[in-house]
């Protein structure tokens, strides 16, 4: 070809990604980040926006900072389910989110990765040989102090897996004696022991005093708990528990029709994608739960749009219903229409917690950041370690937490760090067990 030819052909080259650029802008096309791309999203003004390192660091702060300290403690690592209340109790699914936390700390630079090594390693010690326990699942709630088990609480199946995904993350991204004891804690959980064989569901909750009660009947935040439990090397479980549960389809106003959970409480539809990858995924009955979590976020803003003739303060600038702190204490009702299976399940009470759009800064990136910007400016709801759990502008005086959650500061965290960078998703869907239990449910790319 004449170096003419070469030319002009550049020439056309350029006026036609020109052409696209233009067509785009008018058509209001805008930058959709693709499933699973090995490259970062492209850096734009909304993802460098500072207030986003900022909530970011100030939410690793809590994980960092909240932790048993004491290295000659049985209970060294375990994180606080909340701050400055009830000082000696941790969550294990707290723990989860902060051993991912513990990644991203590391990968920011916010702390050094033998800082992380170390305390990732010791908080699964602990794990390992001192939380109170049955058949590999922990109990809800830990003592601070001793890892033992806090009153009466359950061994939970979900909060043990959210305690597993972190365990993932870092041992992906911190490698050596890491890894090994992420693998350890893995292989010991024995998901067959909390199935029900009846009914091909796993029970909802155990305790020794109680036995078995409840069960995953219904859609929620559970997805990732059956990539877990599908994909064990010791002790899986069959693969149709993914599609065992009720799946009830509803719309909203005039929006898409979706799978709703039974409170309407967002963070169901944002947990399990905190650390698998759904974007560009389908399942065996060809449902994209990718898709299935923006149309939520979106309705739960649409709901707050609605309900704003009832309480002036909700609307486009505060939306993201979900379990959080309320006036009256925690409130795990928190949610948007639909619900239930009458719509009569959700709580909507004026409250606001910031990680509910937070969280879904993913699915709804513009919507999340214009809430963000305006939690901001209320000063009373921005403390040592960023937002407070929740407010209520509709009371006299209007009502401010004063304490920050463990689950929200995590989910926070963690949905911004994916939003940013991709990092928690990279890191997560290295793991051979992870993709050996998407692959025998059937989560496949789309065709």
């Amino acid at each position: 070809m004449s170096a003419l030819n070469r030319r002009s052909m550049r020439i056309w080259i350029i006026i036609i990604a020109a052409i696209i650029v233009v067509l785009g802008t008018v058509l209001g096309v805008r930058h959709i980040w693709q499933p699973n791309a090995a490259s970062k999203p492209e850096k734009s003004a909304m993802l460098e926006d500072p207030l986003l390192e900022q909530e970011s660091r100030r939410s690793f702060d809590f994980f960092w900072l909240e932790a048993n300290t004491d290295k000659q403690s049985p209970g060294y690592g375990l994180i606080r389910d909340r701050a400055p209340s009830n000082p000696n109790m941790s969550s294990v699914a707290s723990v989860g989110f902060g051993l991912t936390a513990i990644a991203i700390g590391a990968e920011r630079g916010w702390i050094t990765k033998d800082e992380a090594a170390e305390r990732a390693a010791g908080t699964l010690d602990t794990l390992l040989k001192h939380a109170a326990q049955e058949h590999g699942f922990f109990y809800h709630f830990l003592n601070m102090s001793d890892a033992s088990r806090s009153g009466t609480s359950e061994v939970s199946i979900i909060d043990t897996a959210l305690a597993l995904n972190g365990a993932i993350v870092a041992g992906e991204y911190l490698q050596g004696e890491v890894a090994k004891k992420a693998e350890e804690l893995y292989q010991r959980v024995e998901w067959d022991w909390y199935r029900n064989p009846e009914t091909n569901q796993f029970y909802m909750g155990y305790s020794p005093e109680n036995g078995f009660v409840g069960a995953w009947d219904f859609y929620a935040e559970q997805l990732s708990l059956y990539v877990l439990a599908s994909g064990s090397p010791t002790h899986p479980t069959d693969p149709g528990m993914f599609y065992s549960f009720t799946r009830d389809v509803k719309t909203y106003g005039d929006g898409q029709p979706f799978i709703h959970s039974w409170f309407g409480s967002l963070f169901t539809h944002q947990f399990s994608h905190a650390w698998f990858d759904f974007r560009g995924v389908v399942d065996n009955e060809g449902v994209d739960w990718w898709l299935n979590s923006v149309t939520a976020s979106q309705n739960n803003l649409q709901y707050a749009i609605d309900q704003a003739s009832m309480y002036p303060s909700l609307g486009r600038q505060a939306w993201g219903f979900t379990a959080s702190d309320g006036p009256d204490g925690y409130e795990g009702r928190f949610g948007a229409a639909p619900s239930g299976y009458s719509n009569d399940q959700h709580l909507v009470d004026g409250t606001v917690p910031p990680a509910g759009a937070a969280g879904s800064i993913v699915f709804t990136p513009e919507q999340s950041l214009e809430a963000l910007r305006y939690y901001k400016t209320l000063p009373e709801l921005w403390g040592t370690y960023g937002f407070k759990d929740a407010f209520n502008l509709e009371l006299t005086p209007a009502w401010y937490d004063t304490d920050v959650i463990g689950i929200d500061k995590g989910i926070t965290l963690l949905m911004l760090e994916n939003y940013r960078s991709g990092f928690v998703w990279e890191q997560y869907m290295k793991n051979a067990h992870v993709k050996l239990g998407a692959q025998k449910i059937g989560l496949n790319a789309k065709k």
